[in-house]
C-alpha cells in the first residue's frame, strides 16, 4: 500500500513515515500541496494524508484538487481543528476521514487499515467485473435503466436504449440476477418461443 503524506512540518513528515514503515506501508512524503498534487498525478497512490494548514496551498484546496484527479482514493485530513464547520468544508471538497493532531500512532494505523480494507473490497469487485467482462459503468447503466422502468422489458429494449452489444448486456443481466437485484420473467407468447423479460427487484 502506497501512502502520500503532505505536511509542511518536517518532524510530522518523519513521524508519519515511521508509522507507515512500522505498519508495512510505503510512504512518499512532501512539504506542500503543489508538490503533493504533482506526485499524485505521476504515481499510483492508494491513500493520502494531508495537513490542513500549509503555505503555498492549504489542505482544503489540496483535497479538492486531488479529488478532481481521483474520485475514489481515500483522503485523510490531519488537523488540530475539531470544529464541525471545518469538517464540513473538507467533506464538501472530498475528504473521507480526519485524524486529530497530535497524531497518535494506534489511532492513525487503525483508520488507515479500515480504509485499506475498503480499498481491497473495491478492487475485488473491479476484478470480478473484469473477469466477467463487465465494467462498473455498464452495471450502473443497466441498473439505472431497469430502475426507471415500471414494467419488465426484453433484452432487445435495453440494447436499443443503451447502445451496447447483446453479449455485454446479457452478461450484465446474469450478474445482476446472481446479485438478486434483477428478476427474469418468462413471457409465453401466443406464437413463437417464450420471451425472457427483465425487471428490477
Amino acid at each position: 500500500m502506497k501512502i502520500l503524506v503532505i505536511d509542511d512540518d518536517k518532524s510530522v513528515r518523519y513521524m508519519l513515515k515511521e508509522i507507515c514503515d512500522f505498519a508495512g506501508w510505503k510512504a512518499i512524503v512532501c512539504a506542500n500541496g503543489r508538490e503533493g498534487i504533482k506526485i499524485f498525478s505521476n504515481d499510483q497512490i492508494d491513500l493520502v494524508l494531508v495537513d490542513f494548514h500549509m503555505p503555498e496551498m492549504d489542505g482544503l484546496t489540496t483535497v479538492g484538487k486531488i479529488r478532481d484527479l481521483n474520485k475514489e482514493v481515500p483522503i485523510l485530513v490531519l488537523t488540530v481543528d475539531e470544529s464541525q464547520e471545518t469538517a464540513n468544508r473538507f467533506l464538501s471538497q472530498g475528504a473521507t476521514d480526519f485524524a486529530l493532531k497530535p497524531i497518535k500512532a494506534p489511532d492513525l494505523i487503525s483508520r488507515i487499515r479500515l480504509h485499506k480494507q475498503f480499498i481491497e473490497v473495491i478492487k475485488t469487485r473491479e476484478e470480478v467485473f473484469v473477469t466477467k467482462g463487465i465494467s462498473q459503468t455498464t452495471i450502473t447503466q443497466v441498473s439505472t435503466f431497469l430502475q426507471s422502468r415500471e414494467c419488465s422489458c426484453p433484452i432487445s429494449e435495453i440494447i436499443e436504449a443503451l447502445g451496447l452489444s447483446y453479449p455485454t448486456i446479457y452478461r450484465c443481466l446474469i450478474h445482476l440476477i446472481q446479485q438478486n437485484k434483477v428478476d427474469k420473467v418468462i413471457s409465453y407468447q401466443k406464437l413463437g418461443r417464450p420471451k425472457n423479460l427483465y425487471k428490477w427487484i
